[in-house]
């Protein structure tokens, strides 16, 4: 299959993307986490802060604060049992972490390179299921990253780096062809997470989408065949580590010339799994995704947007939220079963598409100052019983913070047909938002890794909406398995002009608690 036709199944014909006789081995699943052996390893403080409200000035840069962030990142933070059957009393029991996961399974992991007095300067892997760092190259690597980046960023001013990774065989072991679309989203709702905790410690981060593959995962040392790294974040207190130039001055650097600079590793680690099988597709797209020379670092040229045709709806001015990040971060959980119709104000809709959009603003190397990300992805939704807007399908303009609508009605049976699984009952949710982008994925100007970049943005706009959701006393619940052609005659973007398609489903609403158990692991 071309790689062309099996983005194509993964999108618009998932059966076709993966075989029909697909069996998941649960008993050889791997762990939810990436362990390494024999390596010098550095305790975090569990000693975290229960609030994150606003922002709490420059960052100390020492090794309780990066604790903090990376735990409030990705950290295991709750524990919980469901019951499967009350016939058996049989209970599921599952570790949480704040940004959600397809599946739960977290096929991401966090590697960081520090530069502070409390440590060797180094790389290091985020020990999720001990909270500690494990040291897998020690070394001072600015001069390395700065030219494996292509030059964008002082690296002297950085105190640290994060690299956002995926290990293929984490999710493609249940969803097989179809975890490669999970995998951009998954990475994408870490970085959104991520970057918002980021404001909360004072810490000025920006994303690198692009970077010489191979001399990143060398520096890392992960096998291309098994993880690779998906997005780079350089973090330090000045918020002008970000240089204007585009260009390495020293000329073009290629991942073959950079790899020579450093002696590689191929540090022990466990999967749990014992027959790991072969994912062919994936690693394909992950090579003809790869940038071997910074010659290729370009940023987007933003295409014009189409205007929707429609009345237009001026939605009521607010203020930013003003939350604590901690408990909306606990409170956060996906409804499935449990949403319960209730009203919603103009004034709440406003705020959560607001906050969404502002609060996705964020320094990268796609467009540099962030001007043009309204045309990568978009927000449009489905609404019902929202106060004083008549039910319909809307595309919501950032920009004018206005709604347009695109088919009035009432098409949540529309929405309920359109699911593959009866997981969520949509008569009961008020507001559902599709994450919209470019139905070519900007392939003429990124090839093959546009398509992971921009899964990668649907899910970082997607942590967005979860966080306003919960500030607002309500909660979302991400889905991918719903029917996208339908969805894009819903919103009349499939053709014509616009070229846009949906990327991801959110319904969001009122919700009751669920019956499970659940603990803190921060007490």
């Amino acid at each position: 299959m071309s790689l062309e036709a099996f983005l194509y199944n993964l999108h618009f014909d998932i059966e076709k993307a993966s075989p029909p006789d697909w069996e998941v081995d649960w008993d050889d699943a791997p762990l939810k986490y990436k362990l390494y052996r024999d390596l010098p390893v550095f305790p975090l403080s569990l000693e975290v802060p229960l609030s994150l409200e606003g922002c709490n000035g420059p960052s100390k840069q020492d090794l309780e604060g990066i604790g903090h962030f990376l735990w409030y990142a990705y950290g295991l933070t709750q524990v919980s049992q469901s019951l499967i059957s009350l016939e058996s009393g049989d209970l599921m029991q599952s570790f949480r972490r704040f940004p959600p996961s397809g599946g739960a399974l977290y096929p991401s992991e966090l590697y960081v390179y520090l530069k502070m007095d409390e440590l060797p300067a180094g790389i290091y892997h985020y020990d999720v299921a001990h909270h500690r760092l494990v040291l897998l190259r020690e070394g001072d690597f600015d001069s390395y990253l700065t030219k494996a980046l292509g030059g964008k960023f002082d690296m002297s001013a950085s105190f640290g780096t994060v690299f956002v990774s995926t290990m293929f065989w984490k999710n493609f072991y249940k969803y097989n062809n179809f975890s490669y679309r999970l995998q951009g989203l998954d990475a994408g709702v870490l970085i959104g997470q991520l970057l918002e905790v980021a404001k909360r410690f004072g810490i000025a981060a920006g994303v690198c989408f692009q970077f010489l593959d191979r001399a990143i995962n060398h520096l890392l040392g992960l096998s291309d065949e098994e993880e690779s790294t998906y997005a780079v974040i350089p973090l330090s207190a000045d918020t002008k580590f970000w240089c204007a130039d585009e260009s390495n001055g020293n000329g073009p650097v290629t991942s073959t010339e950079l790899c020579r600079e450093l002696t590689g590793i191929q540090p022990e680690h466990y999967v749990r799994s014992q027959r790991i099988r072969e994912f062919p597709m994936l690693t394909k797209l992950n090579e003809a995704s790869m940038i071997e020379s910074t010659q290729s670092f370009r940023p987007i040229k933003p295409k014009d947007g189409a205007e929707c045709e429609g009345k237009v709806i001026a939605l009521p001015i607010v203020k930013r939220l003003s939350y604590d990040l901690a408990s909306v971060c606990r409170n956060r959980f996906s409804p499935e079963m449990d949403f319960v119709l209730g009203k919603v104000s103009q004034l709440q809709l406003a705020a959560l598409l607001q906050e969404a959009s502002a609060s996705f603003s964020y320094r990268n190397d796609l467009d540099g100052t962030n001007e043009n990300n309204e045309h990568r992805v978009s927000l449009y939704a489905c609404l019902y019983n929202v106060e004083d807007i008549q039910d319909g399908a809307y595309h919501y303009d950032s920009m004018t913070h206005s709604l347009r609508q695109i088919q009035p009605g009432d098409h949540r049976l529309r929405l309920q047909y359109g699911m593959s699984l009866d997981t969520m009952n949509f008569q009961q949710v008020p507001i559902c938002i599709h994450v919209v982008g470019d139905r070519d994925h900007s392939k003429t100007q990124l090839g093959y890794r546009g398509y992971r970049i921009q899964h990668m943005e649907a899910g970082m706009l997607v942590q967005r909406l979860l966080i306003a959701s919960s500030a607002l006393g309500m909660n979302g619940h991400p889905l991918l398995g719903f029917d996208v052609k339908m969805c894009d005659e819903l919103y009349k973007i499939g053709g014509g002009p616009q070229g846009k398609t949906s990327l991801i489903q959110i319904p969001i609403g009122h919700y009751r608690n669920r019956p499970w158990l659940i603990g803190s692991l921060n007490n």
